[in-house]
């Protein structure tokens, strides 16, 4: 019986005193750095993992000791010793955070991260386990971000190991991380030290022939280095090696080229980027890998837009040059100066009256008055008698000047400046003329008046020119000579294509205006008497210029019915693609670069590169076409018209977001040319593209002229239906952009087409859409109110009270109550006639049946409306019948209402707790 007491008592002993209890209690007793030693020196890899991660409660524990801390630091270098990897990995994770504490409390711990947590980093960077690596790795990037390492122990403690990482005997994967360590700090550490310090080893191991990691963490980071180190050491140091990389005999290397290229360009000059770096990514694009390949296509919009210049991106069509008449006039004729889709950057006026320096808005404006002219004033289609002629590239500076004024390839001189000869202006029209700018599908019949022609003295011709009779000038023989050298070129374009009928016909007229214009000045002289006459032989020129080759009408009109029409670009018949390709030359970015963007639209492309191609090609154009500017619009807008109507529709919507960027570059004239029916396209889209001409509806509306911004009132109510009646953030998108479209309308407008909208918004049936409504309807109140006369204010007052605040339905009634809220909130209506037009609905709605509408009223009542000076300072009657409508609410049976009536609680404020309200709508 004894011994079965022993047992029971020696039982109940070691049920009574568990260990466990007694582990706590003695923890409890410990010091900080007494638990910490404990724990430290546990056989249990989890204590000690735990540890690592207590490191800095710990420290916080004793901040206020210097020596306690110091304790801390010295027991973290011990611990850093682990042979356990979790554990110097979890120590690894905790250091950033100990730094930035050390920083904080540098007083009390002088020196501390570089003296004891440094050196723990760097050792880890050489660390056998990958993960300890991998943390220390992290860690030192992140010391680095947030400037925690001195530029002194950058430049003795980090730098010297990171070199020494990548010897070429240390270890392949040490040495790969290393230098990606290398390339990522560069740009947190400087030009200077990089210069010094990184970049003769990081040169090195381009070149590094033994591994290919190594080359392509060098190709992935060259863009970083060279973006840090600048210019000069890229051209004298890097670019050699990039072009070593390029060419590398591992795609991976290659295709890590070519993704950085853009950062590369960025860092040279335009001469090494024209040159150079040109044709080196002409090569990457032409790789035998489809992943380089694949690459260097979405690298080439990127690339070409680094060679976009300010003064010549098409920003010099500056709007504020234009003088008070000549804007008068373009907003008036916006529609009749774009014919099709011609871009009128490619009209050019000729001067007269001995003006050469025509301004070039003056020049379109012009242009669009001699089109919208009467048929019946001109005895020739606008196209052939008007005094325009075509050019590519109008200069900035010089439109109209006087060495733009060389004879055009049809004869149609434009008149130098005195003492000026055509011959000094000849090559830069032989630069710019290409077959496909001069040679297009037939235009509408021309009959050029030979009245023109003929000596008529006085007589004014049919556009109102004076027109001179022919008197023999001194540069007659260099005009013969530059109009000779233009019949030659366009008998040379035409050859191509002399198995047509047509175009025999027309090689055989300008061989015989060729042949008429061979005499020098001195024969031409001599055989005058012998020449047909003037009546028979009529010549072309629509100027005083006497000079020209005489061509006969017959031959003029056959000449003329092949001159480009802009709007026919996409439709050429008769063309060969070596012409199709001469229109697409400009003078900004090397033509073969451009070619190869073109060709992103090529379905080939898409089976040979990338099934995406177009998509990058669509969302890379706005750089492009910034780059090329408005003058070259022409060389991308078949490009943009054939990406708007892919049939990915995220090659649409990627175009629908940047519309109106584009927009913005092109200007309001080819916006309105070649944009807008796009636009027109987009809208009746798939949502997935209509949100993006809708997020940014607002930016694009408002460059379009007036009238053309008032076509798109009668479409904005088709936002209101979408594909899948869920999607309730179109709606939501809808109204904040209708609350931007308030300022582009009139008052009229809105009331009559806004108006509808908002008030369908504010019944919406989630809760986001409404809220943001009903910021639409008070934005409509403040705008209609200011109108003179603001009869639509109060109309539309008047319609809120009818369909909400007397709405049949709670949630309308509730809905009339945010509107007023916000309304008194913006200040959208002056208060004296807020207490007049809604005050007092507002008020009815105090014995409303449903106790979420007595809420509400109570909070704006409290909370806002009694906060406004009008009802604090006066003592009228509509602030007497606010009080007494609050001292019925204090009374109501809902304790809610009670409560909001009576305090005014700050965390319970309307504007933060309205959303919550308005979502139990429903």
């Amino acid at each position: 019986m004894a011994v079965g007491v022993d047992d029971c008592s020696s039982e109940s002993d070691v049920i009574v005193v568990p260990s466990a209890l007694d582990f706590v209690s003695q923890d409890d007793m410990l010091t900080p750095l007494g638990r910490l030693d404990k724990y430290a020196e546990s056989e249990n890899v989890f204590n000690r993992q735990m540890v690592a991660r207590s490191l800095l409660d710990t420290l916080r524990e004793v901040c206020d000791d210097e020596r306690e801390c110091i304790a801390v630091l010295e027991r973290i270098s011990r611990l850093a010793d682990d042979s356990e990897p979790t554990v110097r990995a979890e120590l690894m994770e905790q250091v950033p955070h100990i730094a930035l504490f050390c920083q904080e409390n540098r007083p009390a711990i002088p020196y501390a991260f570089s003296k004891y947590l440094l050196p723990i980093v760097v050792r880890y960077l050489a660390d056998q386990n990958n993960q300890v690596r991998k943390t220390s790795q992290a860690a030192l990037l992140a010391l680095l971000e947030q400037e925690l390492i001195e530029r002194v122990d950058v430049e003795t403690k980090v730098c010297p190991v990171l070199v020494e990482l990548t010897a070429p005997d240390s270890n392949d994967d040490v040495k790969t991380e290393a230098v990606a360590i290398m390339c990522k700090m560069a740009p947190m550490v400087g030009k200077d030290i990089t210069e010094r310090l990184i970049l003769p080893r990081f040169c090195e191991m381009c070149c590094d022939c033994r591994m290919f990691h190594v080359r392509k963490v060098c190709a992935a980071n060259f863009g970083d280095i060279c973006s840090v180190v600048g210019q000069q050491a890229t051209e004298e140091m890097l670019l050699p090696r990039f072009f070593q990389l390029c060419s590398d005999n591992v795609w991976g290397v290659r295709k890590a080229c070519a993704e950085c290229f853009m950062a590369v360009s960025c860092a040279t000059c335009q001469e090494i980027r024209r040159t150079k770096l040109s044709a080196l990514f002409i090569n990457l694009i032409s790789d035998p890998s489809r992943w380089v390949r694949q690459a260097a296509f979405q690298s080439l919009g990127p690339f070409i837009s680094t060679f976009a210049n300010p003064s010549s991106s098409g920003q010099y069509f500056k709007e504020e040059n234009k003088s008070s008449e000549d804007t008068s006039v373009e907003d008036k004729n916006s529609s009749e100066k774009i014919r099709g889709a011609d871009a009128p950057e490619d009209i050019e006026a000729r001067p007269t009256g001995g003006d050469s320096r025509v301004h070039l808005e003056e020049t379109l404006a012009e242009g669009a008055e001699t089109l919208r002219q009467p048929p019946g004033e001109l005895s020739a289609p606008a196209e052939s008698s008007s005094p325009l002629r075509l050019s590519p590239e109008p200069p900035p500076d010089a439109a109209g000047s006087e060495e733009e004024q060389e004879p055009c390839p049809c004869g149609l001189a434009s008149q130098p400046e005195a003492g000026t000869g055509a011959q000094d202006s000849a090559p830069l029209d032989q630069e710019l003329y290409n077959s496909f700018h001069f040679w297009r599908t037939p235009l509408p019949e021309i009959d050029l008046d030979v009245e023109l022609q003929q000596g008529s003295g006085s007589e004014p011709g049919p556009q109102g020119l004076d027109v001179e009779p022919e008197v023999p000038a001194p540069g007659s023989a260099s005009i013969t000579m530059a109009t000779r050298k233009e019949l030659e070129e366009m008998i040379e374009n035409l050859e191509p294509h002399i198995d047509d009928p047509d175009v025999k016909a027309q090689v055989d007229v300008l061989a015989a205006a060729l042949r008429a214009s061979s005499l020098d000045a001195g024969d031409e002289a001599g055989e005058a008497p012998r020449r047909a006459p003037q009546d028979e032989l009529p010549s072309c020129r629509l100027d005083h210029d006497a000079a020209g080759p005489l061509i006969s009408e017959e031959t003029m009109d056959s000449a003329l019915h092949y001159i480009h029409n802009d709007s026919d670009s996409g439709t050429s018949s008769g063309f060969s693609p070596d012409e199709e390709r001469r229109a697409k030359v400009q003078d900004v970015v090397p033509q073969a670069l451009l070619d190869q963007y073109l060709s992103m639209t090529d379905p080939s492309r898409a089976q040979t590169v990338d099934t995406e191609i177009a998509k990058h090609c669509a969302y890379s154009l706005p750089g492009v076409a910034l780059t090329l500017g408005r003058q070259n619009w022409h060389c991308l807008r078949e490009t943009y018209e054939t990406l708007a109507s892919d049939m990915q529709w995220k090659v649409r919507r990627t175009l629908a977001f940047s519309i109106h960027e584009l927009a913005v570059i092109l200007g309001d004239q080819l916006t309105a040319a070649d944009l807008v029916p796009i636009f027109n396209g987009f809208l009746k889209d798939l949502d997935e593209v209509r949100i993006g001409v809708l997020k940014h509806l607002h930016d694009f509306l408002k460059l379009l002229h007036i009238d053309k911004r008032r076509e798109y009132l009668y479409q904005l109510q088709e936002f209101l239906v979408t594909d899948n009646s869920r999607n309730w953030r179109f709606r939501a998108e809808l109204a904040e952009q209708l609350i931007l479209l308030l300022e582009l309308y009139s008052p009229r407008d809105v009331y009559d087409y806004l108006r509808p909208i908002a008030l369908n918004l504010c019944a919406d049936k989630v809760s986001s859409v409404r809220w943001i409504s009903y910021k639409l309807v008070s934005e409509m109140v403040r705008k209609l109110h200011r109108a003179a006369p603001p009869t639509f204010g109060a109309d539309l007052i008047q319609e809120l009270v009818e369909s909400f605040g007397r709405c049949p339905r709670w949630s309308g009634r509730q809905a009339f109550v945010f509107v007023c809220q916000t309304v008194i909130e913006d200040d959208c209506l002056p208060m004296d006639q807020f207490a007049v037009q809604l005050m007092p609905h507002l008020l009815t709605l105090a014995n409303d049946r449903v106790p979420n509408v007595r809420v509400l009223l109570a909070k704006t009542l409290r909370q806002t409306l009694l906060e406004k000076e009008h009802f604090l300072t006066s003592a009228s009657c509509h602030q007497e019948a606010v009080e007494q409508t609050i001292m019925a609410l204090q009374m109501d049976r809902d304790s809610d209402v009670k409560y909001f009536a009576s305090t005014h609680p700050a965390s319970t404020r309307i504007s933060e707790d309205a959303l919550s309200t308005a979502s139990s709508t429903y």
